[in-house]
């Protein structure tokens, strides 16, 4: 299957009505036919944490969100895109489980890593650890087998936890990757058309290493999974959160990767109200991307930007978000914060509140949708939702911010917001507009102003934005042949 040229909607499957079922009422009664590019339901399966990202199983869904049932359902109409974690699984998993119960006689025992499969003797060496892209303080965590009490440590990259709720898996075992091949079977069978691989980046454990990105082991890895999507006619999606060079590596390897440049550039170009980075970011990317302004997590600064920033100006954009409300996810390991101290992994709050103003924030859209790639919009940017900081209150997550459950209700209130209407007929003119399949160019302007252009055949449309006053008009040639434009 080819990845449709279309707008992509993110969502949780309890976040827009409460279910799955209710998610599918909302697109067919609110943006009937909006989403053809797609419906990336976050994960829909069985977790023990994460909202969701520490999942138990990918073989069925919480029974509090629905069934497969619903997402055929769904699939039938929009092509649907799932998260597998193929770095880890939830510590209440069967797998993890059988094998705290049943330890070297469980048929999972070589699913996971244990320190002495990296240390001959199973003891961490500093040297090493120092070495290593760490997201939590210690990359393993030590569990006990229940029949002798015998203490281990585990390798676990993720995880607020100790020990911590997500066990990484040891994809060199065969266990491992039949597990794997099951989950894409189950996938194929209920209408899955794209996988996104989140924390793929992680999945090669190295010593001598930062553990992350690992190559060339991890090119094998992913042919191997490719070659497993391409027999179920799945398109996958790596996912990677890194320096630049890593995502022109892939991008250069012909996967689909992730335009993790564009939401912050975005943002500095709205505060700051000039172009000139945007614009050479924008003179050489790599097309065959994905682009967002914003998702379940922050705004990626760290390493996504690493040597694409200055961090003192970056500091002063962080500190204007801050006063807007937002909050952060920082860089653990010194190794890996700038020179100067800077260590903003993501900027959590959403993109319309970061921005506050509804012309800034259509701004930021269309810009979004000119750029090459496949457009994906956030259920909470989709409404114009604002920082939620009562859910941070009550759950401690900083990120719970830009995660919102929105009512019915709620949903049909922001829907008539003036902000939303113009942002749905965007989305609805960048779907239908024949020239976005065309040939992209970046027209020269001063840096108070950005000219995007799409052009096929006799079908042009050009994009003007005034950042003095966020002014945005589309210039394009109708279905009769005559010049006309838009205002957003």
């Amino acid at each position: 299957m080819a990845i449709k040229n279309k707008v992509q909607l993110i969502t949780y499957p309890d976040s827009l009505g409460g279910d799955l079922r209710h998610l599918n009422q909302v697109l067919t009664n609110c943006f009937h036919g909006l989403f053809e590019g797609g419906i990336h339901i976050l994960p829909p399966f069985p977790s023990s944490g994460d909202r969701g990202f520490a999942p138990k199983n990918y073989l069925e869904i919480e029974p509090e969100f629905g069934d497969w049932n619903d997402i055929r359902a769904i699939g039938e109409k929009n092509d649907v895109l799932v998260d597998l974690m193929v770095n880890h699984i939830s510590k209440l998993s069967p797998y993890f489980q059988d094998y705290l119960r049943n330890g070297s006689d469980s048929e999972y025992a070589d699913c996971f890593i244990t320190l002495d499969k990296l240390w001959e003797d199973g003891i961490p060496k500093q040297d090493d650890i120092d070495k290593i892209f760490l997201r939590r303080p210690v990359p393993y965590s030590t569990f006990s087998f229940e029949k002798t009490g015998e203490q281990f440590k585990v390798w676990t990259t993720f995880g607020k936890e100790d020990p911590s709720e997500q066990i990484d898996l040891d994809i060199k075992s065969p266990k491992v990757k039949e597990i794997l091949a099951s989950f894409f079977e189950t996938f194929s069978q209920n209408n899955i058309k794209i996988v996104r691989l989140d924390a793929v980046g992680y999945v090669i454990k190295k010593l001598g290493t930062s553990c992350f990105f690992v190559e060339p082991e991890i090119y094998q890895f992913l042919e191997w999974v490719k070659e497993l999507a391409d027999h179920y006619e799945i398109e996958i999606l790596p996912e990677v959160h890194s320096n630049y060079d890593i995502q022109l590596k892939l991008a250069e390897q012909g996967y689909w990767i992730y335009d993790f440049i564009l939401p912050y550039t975005v943002l500095e170009t709205m505060l700051t109200k000039s172009s000139k980075r945007l614009k050479e970011y924008l003179k050489d990317r790599p097309e065959k991307q994905f682009t967002m302004l914003d998702c379940h997590d922050g705004i990626p600064v760290l390493p996504d930007l690493e040597g694409k920033i200055d961090t003192k100006k970056a500091s002063e954009i962080t500190q204007t978000c801050k006063d807007r409300g937002a909050n952060f996810s920082v860089i653990v390991s010194d190794e890996h914060k700038a020179a100067d101290g800077f260590d903003v992994h993501q900027i959590n709050g959403t993109y319309y509140s970061l921005l506050n103003s509804d012309d800034a924030y259509l701004a930021s859209r269309a810009i979004q949708f000119f750029v090459p790639g496949i457009p994906q919009v956030y259920y909470v940017g989709l409404l114009a939702g604002e920082n939620d900081f009562q859910s941070v209150e009550e759950t401690g997550e900083n990120r719970a911010i830009n995660r919102h459950n929105y009512t019915q209700s709620e949903i049909e209130e922001s829907v008539g917001k003036a902000v939303v209407k113009r942002l749905l007929k965007l989305i609805q003119f960048r779907n239908e507009y024949p020239a976005f399949d065309g040939e992209f160019s970046v027209m020269e302007s001063n840096d108070k102003h950005i000219k995007l252009k799409w052009v096929k055949k006799e079908k042009y449309c050009e994009l003007h934005i005034d950042l003095n006053t966020y002014r945005t008009v589309i210039h394009y040639l109708d279905e009769q042949g005559k010049a006309s434009e838009y205002v957003l």
